[in-house]
């Protein structure tokens, strides 16, 4: 249980696609940015103020969309894991995980939760590097069988 708890606290998260993810993305504004600059102001075709606002704001919006895509990341301390997903935050305590799964074929781990739901956790992804989330997923799985089973007495074994 010491070198469990060694290990905290941790942040998982997908650091190659995050990379990916927002270069592409600033050089998608840069570029449209850049295209919008170049445009002609006169001519048979003009491109005014609003018209040039547009191209490099849709380089703004693909931006924010991979920026929003890069976001996943889990962070565990000693008295739980936060998961932070696309659009979602969630705090559970150690005792709420009852496993850890990561199966062949799986776009990430997920975790059975002690209410019968589960939760996905996009910050381990198998499909960029196998080797690190297997690490990550195995990191998570022991830190959960560890501290998850410090439940309340009272409340009896989780499952």
């Amino acid at each position: 249980m010491t070198a469990e708890r060694d290990a905290l606290p941790l942040t998982i998260r997908p650091v190659v696609t995050r990379l990916v993810l927002l270069s592409t993305g600033l050089a998608v504004w840069g570029v449209l940015t850049l295209i919008a600059v170049l445009l002609p102001a006169g001519g048979a075709v003009s491109w005014g103020l609003g018209d040039r606002l547009a191209v490099s704001g849709s380089g703004l919006l693909v931006f924010a969309m991979l920026a929003l895509l890069s976001r996943p990341r889990l962070s565990a301390d000693d008295a739980g894991v936060t998961v932070v997903n696309l659009t979602t935050v969630r705090r559970l305590a150690w005792p709420e995980i009852v496993r850890v799964t990561l199966r062949p074929g799986d776009p990430w781990v997920t975790l059975d939760l002690a209410d019968g739901s589960v939760l996905p956790v996009m910050a381990i992804q198998p499909g960029v590097s196998r080797r690190k989330a297997l690490a990550d997923a195995r990191t998570l799985r022991s830190l959960a069988d560890a501290l998850g089973s410090a439940e309340d007495p009272a409340e009896g074994p989780v499952a």
